[in-house]
């Protein structure tokens, strides 16, 4: 029960440590991680049309 005890104890001061984000880097953040997904998602279907489109025309010849 010890151990438990210690644990939690350090797991408090750890957390006293810790420097959170201000509201404006937390909205700059989640901002920069939206952009990143719509930036892939279009990149990735784009990549997958274009495939596909390539795997149509070989499958013709």
């Amino acid at each position: 029960m010890k151990k438990i005890t210690q644990f939690f104890a350090n797991v408090k001061n750890e957390m006293k440590k810790v420097r959170w984000p201000s509201k404006k880097e937390a909205t700059h953040y989640t901002i920069a991680v939206f952009v990143c997904i719509v930036f892939l998602s279009v990149f990735f279907v784009a990549s997958d049309v274009i495939i596909a489109g390539a795997r149509e025309l070989l499958g013709r010849l």
